[in-house]
């Protein structure tokens, strides 16, 4: 990929993302609020997941596929005793269980079962389609389907923290991963349920979320202040081209 014909504004955006506004929202708003023609995304975040979000601006999208296929970093907590119909606190409660007694040790020993290639089943409540419809869309009309399970891979599951009924955890995953499976996954294997109460990603490939503007500041910048935080297309290929060499 050369310099010809990119200009400032191609490249991404690092943005962190509060809880709540889904990542179109986010995109729409700085699309919006700085007058730019074209915004995408390197990946979604659920509308309660909060950390990074990397926004491709102009010819940058064209980065979009390679991007999405990185690895990714996330924290966050687990709640235990309480299963839901979404693996996560948007969903409606299905079943209350009592908690055995749990240490990190214990949820460590439980969570080293899910680490590695893993056929793992979508949730209902997710945007992947069935016969061309979202299957949270089937979900809300109270329809199950069955669900192809899709190969992942997890680096890392552990905990590092437990104090009745959440336990904090990291995991390092291939795209494509729901952590919010996880979550009730690992609630069946220790026979009392759970679902994931929150979750923060904090790596996508080489980029991290400490390198992010909140959303909430981004909105204050003026359009020099934001081309400043804008990393130029090469460079986003350059990183991309340097991780993929073995």
């Amino acid at each position: 990929m050369s310099a010809e014909g990119f200009g400032p504004w191609d490249g991404a955006l690092l943005v962190d993302k509060p809880a709540g506004p889904t990542s179109h929202d986010v995109v729409d708003a700085i699309r919006r609020q700085f007058n730019l023609k074209k915004v995408g995304h390197a990946g979604t975040l659920d509308p309660n997941a909060t950390g990074l979000l990397g926004l491709l601006l102009g010819r940058g999208t064209k980065l979009s596929e390679r991007l999405m296929g990185t690895d990714k970093v996330y924290e966050g907590t687990i709640r235990f005793g309480v299963s839901t119909d979404s693996y996560d606190t948007d969903g409606q409660v299905t079943a209350t269980r009592a908690v055995p007694e749990l240490d990190v040790d214990q949820l460590n020993a439980a969570a080293a079962a899910f680490v590695g290639d893993l056929q793992q089943i979508p949730p209902m409540v997710s945007a992947i389609k069935k016969g061309g419809v979202p299957l949270y869309k089937l979900a809300r009309q109270g329809v199950e389907v069955e669900r192809e399970p899709r190969l992942i891979h997890i680096y890392q599951f552990k905990f590092d923290h437990y104090a009745a009924p959440d336990g904090s955890f990291r995991v390092k995953c291939t795209k494509g991963t729901y952590v919010r499976s996880l979550a009730h996954d690992l609630g069946e294997k220790l026979g009392c349920g759970a679902h994931l109460k929150d979750l923060r990603r904090t790596v996508s490939g080489q980029l991290n979320v400490a390198d992010a503007v909140p959303f909430e500041d981004l909105l204050q910048f003026d359009d020099a202040r934001l081309l400043s935080r804008v990393i130029p297309v090469l460079t986003l290929a350059r990183q991309l081209a340097s991780a993929a060499v073995p």
